[in-house]
């Protein structure tokens, strides 16, 4: 990671002072480089030894950091991972054109790869998660939202990077069809189980924690599984308490009410049970690899995600 970090310290150096003050607003502010980090385990689990991980694992972070950029944006965020976000600091404008900048130079260093299946996933993972912020954003205030429309978003703009993550790692190791093939299950599996976790903990946490607001999701009109499980599993006043402050969004001055329908219809732990059985999913995948300490670290990020509190 060290080394992921002096190559992402390396392209970020653009001559626009702009850039050089929003990007590392971001990349540097605490966050848990999961997918840079799932790609280096795999290409090691499956025996790589050479540097272009390092390269690879830094096109990951930019591509991941250039979506966050615009989604602070879009969901007019004030607060990310406990500061203040790059469009409350810097601005909208600049926030949007710096993650365009952040996805060019992504791109940019995909070729350096030279190798056509690599460019060919990250080009169609790029393009799978720019559907899914739309698709989120046609979503939003739409209280009819069921689990499977639910899934298809947090796997589109949440797990295929991930997916992709782990499936670049497999493509360095030059690993066979069906090893490339577990390993991004075991990337989208895992992607998912920690969207879900994230969304639950949407309900369930501290700001301090958590580093964004309590309640954020339901005040942008974002309907998530702990709502939609809530929603089927209560009453008919509880559901119209929740389709009401999905469908209007803003203040939620009810926001206490409805955290006590998510926990009382069991909604919270049943959607951490959902997050359980993808994180099971993920392990499943990748059984059959070597055993050696970078498939361990795998299994054990599987298994210890489900402890996740922030």
């Amino acid at each position: 990671m060290q080394a992921v970090d002096r190559v992402i310290t390396q392209r970020l150096d653009s001559g626009v002072p702009l850039v050089g003050s929003v990007a590392p607003h971001i990349i540097s502010a605490g966050g848990k480089r999961l997918r840079p980090a799932l790609l280096l385990l795999v290409a090691r689990a499956l025996g790589y030894q050479g540097t272009q991980h390092h390269n690879l694992a830094a096109v990951v972070e930019f591509i991941h950091t250039s979506t966050l950029l615009h989604d602070d944006v879009v969901d007019e965020s004030s607060l990310r991972r406990g500061r203040p976000t790059a469009n409350e600091t810097f601005g909208n404008s600049a926030s949007v054109l710096v993650g365009d900048f952040l996805y060019s130079r992504a791109f940019q260093m995909m070729v350096d790869a030279d190798d056509m299946r690599v460019m060919q996933v990250l080009a169609d993972a790029t393009n799978v998660i720019a559907e899914g912020e739309v698709l989120q954003l046609m979503n939003m205030h739409d209280a009819s939202l069921g689990v499977a429309d639910y899934l298809q978003v947090i796997q589109s703009k949440t797990a295929k990077l991930f997916e992709a993550s782990a499936r670049l790692g497999a493509i360095l190791s030059q690993a066979p069809a069906e090893v490339e093939n577990a390993c991004a299950t075991y990337g989208q599996a895992l992607g998912t189980a920690f969207q879900i976790i994230d969304d639950a903990l949407d309900y369930d946490g501290e700001a301090s924690e958590l580093g964004k607001n309590l309640g954020d999701d339901l005040r942008e009109g974002k309907i998530t599984l702990p709502l939609i499980l809530a929603m089927q599993r209560g009453n008919a006043s509880e559901q119209a308490l929740i389709r009401e402050a999905i469908e209007q969004g803003g203040a939620t001055e009810r926001l206490a009410d409805i955290l006590a329908i998510i926990r009382d219809t069991g909604a919270l732990t049943a959607s951490r049970n959902a997050a359980a059985d993808e994180a099971q999913r993920a392990i499943d995948a990748i059984v059959g690899l070597e055993d050696n300490e970078h498939t361990k670290a795998l299994l054990q990020l599987a298994a210890q995600l489900l402890e996740r509190r922030s």
